[in-house]
């Protein structure tokens, strides 16, 4: 799975190989039997993100040489999903951080994006001057509304989303694929905000948790993906583990990676067009210092005698 993004970002998720670094680069070793082993270079320098899947061991050697190339490295868990540590290349520019703490930090920019989330998330219009409160009772409504027809869809009965940790087991198998399925999708855009450097934990709509962009930016997408999935298995004996294995499944058609990039430059950088604002390559080749008036300067710089 190695999709391009916007030219300048890629993800290559591996599994079940021990990664190394020999003379020539850093490479997966597959064991294809007991007296042969496969060698598959990974293209380090034009690799953004590596996600490791539980399978995988790898060496320091070959972790210095991915932070070297400023490609980011996240363990997952099984196909991608579920994303437990990020490991960032020190030359993993700040843009894109710094983008998301401009939009916020401040309350109005900050509403307007919750309030394009909500447009990106049902494609529909807002009405101007809406608070907070009225946007997610727009959204409750319209959740409902979906849940009403996925069950007719699916010929259940009334469905209420019901997530009780300490209940787990007496929920219903639609509650529990949704709850898996979801805690997939997690990772998904775990994994895509590490890659470009972002907070998963400053939510615009969520709050309180290491999380929050996380759960803003899943929530984009859980109408075309987990939901169907979890009404899809109604009546599945192992309604958990169908659920991670069909969204594992899907995966490639739903073609999420590229699509949540694109999502997160849209939504922290609204006014820009397909310039190079929203392709900017995540490799920085300073440091800079900051200044309220001059703006970004070069470190590196004695700058002895200026304030005087």
């Amino acid at each position: 799975m190695l999709p391009r993004v916007a030219d300048s970002l890629s993800f290559l998720y591996l599994d079940m190989v021990r990664v190394v670094q020999d003379d020539t680069g850093v490479c997966a070793q597959i064991q294809v039997n007991e007296g042969r082993t496969d060698l598959v270079y990974v293209p380090t320098a034009s690799l953004s993100c590596l996600l490791l899947g539980p399978g995988v061991s790898i060496t320091t050697r070959a972790l210095a040489t991915l932070a070297r190339h400023g490609t980011s490295v996240v363990c997952t868990g099984a196909g991608g999903v579920r994303a437990y540590a990020g490991i960032l290349s020190d030359s993993l520019t700040t843009h894109w951080l710094e983008q998301q703490v401009h939009a916020w930090a401040d309350p109005d920019r900050r509403l307007d994006t919750a309030v394009r989330m909500y447009g990106m998330r049902f494609n529909d219009d807002v009405p101007q001057n809406i608070s907070l409160a009225q946007l997610r009772g727009m959204e409750g409504q319209r959740m409902k509304a979906l849940y009403r027809y996925l069950a007719q869809q699916h010929g259940i009965g009334r469905f209420r989303r019901n997530y009780q940790p300490d209940q787990w087991e007496e929920q219903d198998p639609v509650n529990l694929a949704l709850s898996a399925a979801n805690t997939c999708l997690y990772g998904i855009v775990h994994a895509a905000l590490l890659a470009l450097g972002c907070s998963p934990a400053l939510g615009f709509v969520h709050a309180g948790t290491q999380h929050a962009f996380v759960y803003d930016i899943a929530d984009l997408y859980k109408a075309d993906t987990t939901l169907p999935i979890a009404f899809s298995l109604h009546q599945s004996p192992n309604p958990e583990q169908d659920a991670r294995r069909k969204f594992r499944e899907d995966l490639r058609l739903f073609r999420l990676l590229p699509r949540i990039v694109e999502d997160i430059q849209t939504l922290l950088t609204p006014t820009a067009g397909d310039s190079e604002e929203r392709s900017e390559r995540q490799d920085v080749d300073m440091v800079h210092l900051w200044d309220p008036k001059a703006g970004a300067l070069p470190a590196g710089v004695n700058y002895a005698g200026e304030g005087d």
